[in-house]
């Protein structure tokens, strides 16, 4: 099985490395483009992926279940071949979308019952279910099914979920070990990472982690921050929890997050990210730079001949004004918010191309600190 992670360098605690897997290797520290449901939000597609530098594309596991359903994707070849994408995809288990659900949801040891935010029909969702959706999708790496419980919930709560997102753990491995021995499987070299859970509670967090990191996976998750939590408390949660996880493997924060967010969690040995920040911003015209966050629907760049950001070659940057592209924005021209999307997502990537020779040449901390400063407090 291809899937070796290389630790080339550290830098304090922050870790530049290679993931190698089936389908290519992953330079670290890493952003995630999030293709919800096999495709970025605001008409980009996989040749815009690799135009702007992606490197690994997140689908999730519940939103191609739903529609247009994980038996019709695997009899089109896989997620990678439906969507026309030859890189590496990851598949989040669809645990946060059913927990998110709350109203809709019902949890048993055996899994959860839930009604589809589409058409409301019933569906049941256990580490099993998951497992084979995703087996279905052949995803390059296939995240554990877990229960997300609010940052701030009960600790009595949080202990049984956690409890709970072990066992189901256990069952997820299991299963996607079976799967992966079938002749017919999509992707049988697929990964399985397990995701840390516990609120803010430090103990159980850490508690949970070290029981995780003794199953030996392919990488781990960091799981349920950036729901609700102040970006100290999530801080802090990754200085309890990322030293009780392999500093052989991957370590993926989820859906995180700002790039002061980002900044701050490289610097304490987080390897992946994903967040829907870069995309959803921009469909609503909000674009990131070194200096800050520009809202574009701004008056004062009605007449602005300049790019987005001087300097930057994004596809927006390189050929249209802030000028032209409010005007889009105001029309409702959809050509206005892919160029947003495409800015902000290379944004991202470049971010990312940047951290990685920040702790190459061994200049992580001065190089956070120049960001931090330049972005000022608009970071989110």
């Amino acid at each position: 099985m291809a899937n070796k992670y290389t630790l080339l360098k550290k830098d304090g605690l922050a870790k530049r490395a290679e993931f190698e897997t089936v389908h290519g290797t992953v330079q670290t520290p890493v952003f995630m483009n999030v293709g919800t449901a096999a495709a970025i939000k605001g008409a980009v597609d996989t040749d815009d992926l690799k135009n702007i530098g992606c490197q690994i594309q997140l689908s999730n596991t519940y939103h191609l279940h739903v529609r247009p359903g994980d038996e019709l994707v695997r009899k089109m070849g896989g997620v990678r071949k439906f969507m026309n994408w030859d890189g590496p995809v990851l598949t989040d288990s669809g645990g946060f979308q059913v927990f998110s659900l709350a109203s809709l949801r019902k949890i048993k040891e055996e899994g959860v019952t839930f009604n589809s935010h589409v058409d409301g029909r019933k569906i049941f969702m256990g580490p099993e279910e998951s497992m084979q959706i995703q087996s279905n999708l052949g995803s390059t790496i296939a995240m554990a099914f877990d229960e997300c419980p609010p940052a701030l919930a009960e600790r009595k709560y949080v202990k049984a979920s956690v409890d709970r997102t072990y066992r189901w753990l256990l069952r997820c491995r299991d299963e996607l070990d079976r799967l992966n021995l079938l002749e017919d499987t999509v992707n049988r070299d697929q990964l399985l990472f397990g995701i840390n859970q516990g609120a803010i509670y430090e103990d159980i967090r850490t508690e949970h982690a070290d029981m995780i990191s003794e199953l030996d996976l392919p990488g781990y998750a960091i799981g349920g921050l950036a729901v609700g939590e102040s970006h100290e408390q999530m801080y802090a949660v990754l200085d309890a929890v990322v030293p009780h996880l392999p500093e052989n493997k991957p370590v993926y924060l989820m859906g995180v997050g700002t790039p002061a967010n980002i900044l701050e969690a490289v610097d304490r040995g987080v390897d992946f990210f994903d967040c829907v920040y870069p995309s959803r911003n921009g469909r609503h015209g909000h674009v990131y730079t070194k200096y800050g966050k520009l809202n574009l629907f701004n008056q004062k760049f009605e007449t602005d001949d300049k790019p987005i950001e001087d300097g930057c070659q994004c596809p927006a940057c390189s050929r249209h004004s802030r000028a032209y592209i409010r005007h889009l924005l105001k029309a409702k021209e959809m050509l206005g918010m892919r160029l947003c999307v495409l800015h902000n997502l290379w944004f991202y990537n470049h971010l990312m191309a940047d951290i990685r020779c920040a702790i190459d040449e061994g200049r992580y901390k001065e190089f956070k600190k120049e960001c931090l400063e330049a972005y000022g407090t608009d970071t989110k």
